[in-house]
């Protein structure tokens, strides 16, 4: 019961954290874009772009961990939590699009810099920066930026974002000593990048738990040994692992007993395995006993004729 709890716990946590985040990243988002208009920067509109990712992710976020509360149904047997890594998938996207226009803007402003009031790019650039660390703080306090994919999607935009004002600030020093209108639009390509390298890696992260991937951190070799070693179980096949949301991990599996085990030991070894499992953060443990004298396959992985599985049955 006590994973059930801890994953509550967190959960609220993250919700909490995503919340303070949202109300301050919107706002300070709104202050942003009027001060990238107003002082005619890119490396401050771009900024304000990511943040308007951030705040669209941030709001996302939060309606994943909300509506993933709702309870499971007929239609929905897993409830709606696979909405935070639809979510994250969102936002990997989102990041990546961000990423190449303003690249694509910048170009533009290589050839021809505008005028840029670089007091008022500088002074909004600070203020971006403490208001991003503070965010990130906030949501290293309250939530779970580590394995929850759907916070770490929500933190890398944070974090990215904390390194556009300092591109701005940068910037925005570069144009007041030396006039170099240039290092505008240099900022704006570096944040680019990062953007586009922290969109990537939560995409590729949300496709891979969406094709029912094998979760990072199982080791599948190490599963098929622990259940191997436990007394009474002779082989275990058609082993799948995958999770449902971050940190909820579940498997199903054959294993094959000896063919004079009694119902009594077979729950034994059942609840073995799940006590075992736990222990390796699989929290769904569904195994389907077979008895050695006519066990049907012998490969771990499924061979692919699950319909035929049925029928090869005697009980």
């Amino acid at each position: 019961m006590s994973h059930h709890h801890d994953h509550s716990h967190s959960h609220t946590g993250n919700k909490k954290a995503l919340f303070i985040s949202f109300l301050i990243i919107t706002t300070y988002m709104f202050v942003e874009a009027i001060g990238g208009f107003l002082t005619n920067s890119l490396a401050l509109l771009s900024d304000a772009g990511h943040m308007l990712s951030d705040s669209i992710s941030l709001g996302i976020g939060l309606l994943a961990f909300t509506v993933g509360e709702r309870v499971a149904s007929y239609s929905k047997t897993y409830g709606y939590k696979r909405l935070e890594i639809l979510a994250a998938f969102f936002n990997g996207v989102t990041l990546i699009i961000i990423a190449l226009f303003i690249v694509y803007e910048a170009i533009g402003r290589f050839s021809n810099p505008p005028e840029i009031a670089s007091t008022g790019m500088f002074v909004i650039g600070i203020i971006g920066l403490l208001v991003n660390i503070l965010v990130a703080w906030i949501m290293m306090r309250q939530g779970d930026t580590h394995d929850n994919l759907n916070l770490h999607a929500a933190f890398l935009h944070v974090i990215s974002d904390m390194l556009g004002s300092v591109g701005a600030i940068v910037a925005a020093i570069l144009i007041m000593l030396f006039d170099w209108g240039w290092a505008d639009p240099v900022a704006s390509v570096l944040v680019a990048i990062l953007v586009l390298n922290s969109g990537w890696k939560v995409t590729l992260d949300s496709i891979h738990i969406l094709m029912e991937g094998t979760p990072k951190n199982i080791d599948i070799d190490d599963i098929v040994q622990t259940m191997n070693k436990i007394d009474g179980v002779k082989s275990i096949h058609d082993l799948h692992i995958w999770s449902i949301t971050s940190g909820i991990n579940a498997m199903s599996c054959h294993a094959v007993v000896d063919g004079n085990i009694s119902i009594t030991d077979c729950q034994k070894i059942l609840r073995t395995i799940e006590h075992e499992l736990a222990h390796k953060g699989i929290q769904h443990v569904t195994v389907q006993m077979e008895n050695s004298d006519n066990p049907h396959g012998e490969s771990i992985m499924c061979e692919g004729h699950y319909p035929v599985h049925i029928h090869h049955h005697h009980h």
